[in-house]
């Protein structure tokens, strides 16, 4: 055959098809090629501006990480569909894009001044009431981001933030659709009530009537497919005993932490703002009749509040807080850093104006002992070897797995024990059960037809396992005589809800035709649309009613509750609000409508921008 395709491939028709390959390849193929190339580190491009793949790996981890936060132990990794994860990931960084696009284009913008007074003054930044920037480091390393990063999205966010207000603020409503609302709003309605029970305990239901809906649902009425799973288990904490640190080790890292320790300065200043009002010229002339009059013996506090141009500190006496390096602006925290406390430096220019900056007070980093550190020090030392060697374990077991008939060679090599599950079906069961790679790996045609052992599953960060089926439990019909009981509980329920209904509908036609019916009414006096002791489904079809002709003509309807029981309403008058609404009840009113009305303004914005935008996923 082989030699038949090498004949064949010289002739005139081979040639042609390659030809033709060819051809469309070029057109195409190259093209294709190159794209797919110059995009392979961008997971889309918005309007022009790329979004890279690292943007939407942050973007996928951080929502990992706040179910996880969310769901506390009830998180499964394993039940998160990446694929979707992945296109709601992208589908909110295009959003931030176009969002971020418009603020630009609208010209909002957000000072470096102020986003350094928002996370000083952000409260998760602060130890006893103070910015810290250890604390500061900490959060942004569990969030995932470094200085630079979280800024930057803290920026975005403000931006966003501006650009929402911005649309949101601008819904208004007339005098005549507050009134229409609070009028709608604060009816009231008078209405009685006629209730057919669904009585299940006067239905009868025959052995036949059972055998029929038993026939008609064989399906309810078997056991779930089912197995029984042994596995191994390898937990990354097992191997904390098996490592040792040396004390020359301990010391090493001892002296990397505590040089980490930054000192904090308490830092006051007063700013002239620049490049708006003011030339840099004049706001220099500006700070130096400020400087001569500190020079005198004016208070630093007192002028701050009277002339300092930065609103989150000027009523503070020009108190920044105490911080750590990194957090001004560079000439700032030169500056700074230059002086003793209780010293005033001389006029000192930034990007966002003048300042002339005061040291408060500074605080040296307390540096623990040894001996107070050891145990973390130890742990973290360890768990550098302990990944290491969790990691060739797991290598070896995904291989002796690979290699065994069974789980016991691969658990004897590695001092693990074989353990089993109780049955379970593919929705799950108990313990290792109700992870879904668990299930999916057992119900597989590899663990399940097979017969093999599974590959490894990671369970969580620190513990893996390798599992094989011990025992497969087919689906097998339920006798009737276990179900019987359930079925005619569910029969009586069925056949009783159809009686009260059947019985409601003929009433309501009966009062419909102008004639009484028999029954205890029960009449509910100036009901409000959130009345209590009605059942929600009732009071939406009072509302939904017609207002009755007349008053000695009501208007009826019928409603079927979820427990079976049929209930017939009488509408017997509709009152509207008699006194008119007070001025605080019509601000908040208008309130309330103005926000609903914003929102949706601002999500007509969004479409808007989706809908003009050149998108393009890779």
């Amino acid at each position: 055959m082989l030699q038949n395709i090498r004949d064949n491939s010289q002739g005139w028709i081979a040639k042609t098809i390659i030809g033709v390959i060819v051809v469309l390849l070029a057109l195409t193929g190259f093209d294709a090629i190159f794209n797919a190339a110059s995009n392979s580190q961008n997971a889309a491009e918005v309007n022009g501006e790329e979004i890279s793949r690292y943007d939407l790996d942050q973007a996928m981890n951080m929502q990992r990480r706040q179910l996880a936060q969310q769901l506390g132990r009830d998180f499964d990794p394993s039940l998160l569909d990446d694929r979707l994860l992945r296109d709601a990931a992208l589908g909110s960084l295009i959003e931030r894009m176009l969002l971020l696009q418009g603020a630009k284009n609208a010209d909002f913008a957000f000072s470096r001044e102020a986003l350094d007074q928002l996370i000083l003054q952000t409260p998760e930044f602060q130890v006893e009431g103070a910015f810290n920037a250890a604390r500061f480091d900490q959060v942004l390393q569990q969030m995932g981001y470094s200085r630079v990063q979280f800024r930057q999205l803290l920026e975005q966010e403000m931006l966003i933030g501006q650009l929402r207000a911005g649309i949101s603020g601008t819904g208004f409503v007339t005098d005549q659709q507050v009134e229409s609302f609070a009028r709608l709003e604060t009816q009231t309605r008078d209405f009685a009530t006629l209730t057919v029970p669904a009585q299940r305990e006067t239905i009868d239901v025959s052995d036949e009537q059972i055998k029929e809906y038993y026939d008609a649902n064989a399906e309810r009425f078997r056991t779930p497919e089912q197995v029984i799973v042994e596995y191994v288990e390898l937990k990354k904490e097992s191997f904390f005993d098996q490592v040792e640190v040396s004390d020359e080790e301990l010391q090493d890292l001892y002296q990397k932490q505590i040089a980490n320790l930054a000192e904090q300065r308490r830092a006051a200043h007063i700013l002239i703002e620049t490049g708006a009002e003011l030339s840099d010229d004049e706001g220099k002339a500006k700070i130096d009749e400020i400087a001569a009059r500190l020079k005198a013996g004016e208070e630093f506090a007192a002028v701050a509040k009277e002339v300092s141009q930065d609103p989150g500190s000027a009523n503070e006496g020009g108190d920044l807080g105490f911080a750590g390096p990194g957090v001004y602006d560079p000439a700032f925290e030169d500056a700074l850093y230059a002086l003793n406390e209780g010293q005033v430096s001389a006029p000192v220019k930034s990007e966002f104006g003048w300042h002339i900056i005061k040291l408060l007070g500074v605080q040296s980093p307390e540096v623990p002992p040894l001996e107070n550190m050891r145990p973390e020090l130890v742990r973290e030392l360890k768990a550098q070897q302990v990944e290491q060697r969790f990691v060739e374990a797991s290598k070896q077991l995904e291989d002796a797995a690979f290699e065994a008939a069974d789980l016991s060679q691969p658990a004897q090599d590695l001092g693990l024990m074989v353990q089993a599950t109780e049955a379970f079906g593919r929705d799950g069961g108990d313990g290792i059960a109700a992870n879904r790679q668990v299930i999916q790996a057992a119900f597989s045609e590899e663990v399940l037809v097979d017969g093999a052992n599974s590959s490894v599953i990671e369970l969580d960060p620190d513990t893996s396992i390798a599992l094989r089926v011990k025992e497969h439990l087919q689906p097998a019909a339920i006798p009737l005589a276990d179900v019987r009981d359930d079925i005619v509980q569910q029969l009586q329920q069925n056949l009783a809800a159809e009686r009260a209904r059947s019985e409601g509908e003929r009433l309501l036609a009966d009062l419909r035709n102008g004639q009484q019916a028999d029954g205890q009414w029960q009449a509910i006096e100036a009901a409000t649309r959130s009345q209590e002791g009605v059942a929600p489904a009732l009071l939406q079809e009072v509302f939904r009613m017609p207002h009755p002709a007349d008053q000695d003509k009501p208007s009826y309807a019928g409603v079927a509750l979820g427990n079976g029981d049929y209930v017939v309403v009488r509408l017997n008058g509709v009152n509207e609000p008699e006194t008119a609404l007070t001025d605080e009840e019509k601000l908040n009113y208008r309130r309330f409508l103005a926000s609903r009305m914003g929102q949706q303004d601002f999500a007509a914005f969004r479409q808007k921008l989706q809908a003009e935008a050149e998108i393009e996923r890779f």
